[in-house]
């Protein structure tokens, strides 16, 4: 099953998305473009630090699946944090677990419905490479995945360099590892972009990877249908 493209017809042409003229695929990739992810990111999990996280309006837009995959990486590191502290008692650790299995699988889903974004547009426009074109390893949707996570993790990197009761070589260090995280994010960003380019230009060819996940699915989670079994008895 395919994802809407937010007013996108299939035509070469393109002519409209959402009441705005597109001219290319270009335009239409704009909103994935490394850079502008980058800030988008970061304006989101900065303003949510203070509003806390908003999910989109708008779940089938460009920007609204980036805002949705972000709005549940915020949650997952947040409730990561929860899961690991040794004060709480065993049912509130539980249920930090299990807001972690439901946060992920959204996750999941969130990178596939991108993906399957890319995968519908690419074809309306007829980009329909055979099996002789190479295949990336890493998805579009994985790569703004990754973008999400790392903007998280330099916002907390920058957090702890800040600690005034931490100690000056962990403050000096937190500071090493941001800029290592930078670097590496930038380098993300270009690869993202680049890939998106080689999707357009037919150097490589795009294939949406279904992850199926398993353990929140009690049809074929044993460790719930055994269970379930065992009480019927």
């Amino acid at each position: 099953m395919g994802v809407a493209l937010a007013g996108v017809h299939s035509s070469a042409e393109f002519t409209k998305i959402r009441g705005v003229e597109v001219t290319s695929l270009n335009d239409i990739f704009a909103p994935f473009a490394g850079n502008g992810l980058i800030e988008w990111f970061e304006d989101l999990t900065e303003l949510w630090h203070e509003t806390g996280p908003i999910p989109p309006d708008d779940h089938l837009s460009p920007k609204g699946m980036t805002q949705s995959l972000h709005y549940h990486n915020y949650w997952l590191w947040h409730q990561e944090d929860e899961a690991r502290r040794t004060d709480l008692p065993d049912k509130d650790i539980a249920a930090a677990k299990r807001a972690i299995d439901s946060h992920n699988q959204h996750r999941n889903d969130g990178i596939e419905k991108i993906d399957l974004w890319i995968d519908n547009v690419l074809n309306a426009a007829g980009i329909n490479p055979g099996p002789e074109i190479e295949v990336n390893s890493e998805t579009p949707g994985s790569m703004v995945d990754r973008l999400s996570i790392l903007s998280l993790k330099i916002f907390h990197m920058d957090e702890q360099a800040l600690r005034e009761e931490l100690a000056p070589d962990l403050q000096e260090l937190c500071v090493i590892r941001s800029n290592v995280l930078r670097e590496q994010r930038q380098d993300l960003a270009h690869a993202l972009d680049k890939l998106l380019l080689d999707l357009r230009k037919v150097n490589k060819r795009h294939k949406v990877y279904r992850q199926f996940k398993m353990y929140n699915d009690p049809r074929f989670n044993p460790a719930i249908y055994l269970n379930k079994r065992e009480e019927s008895r």
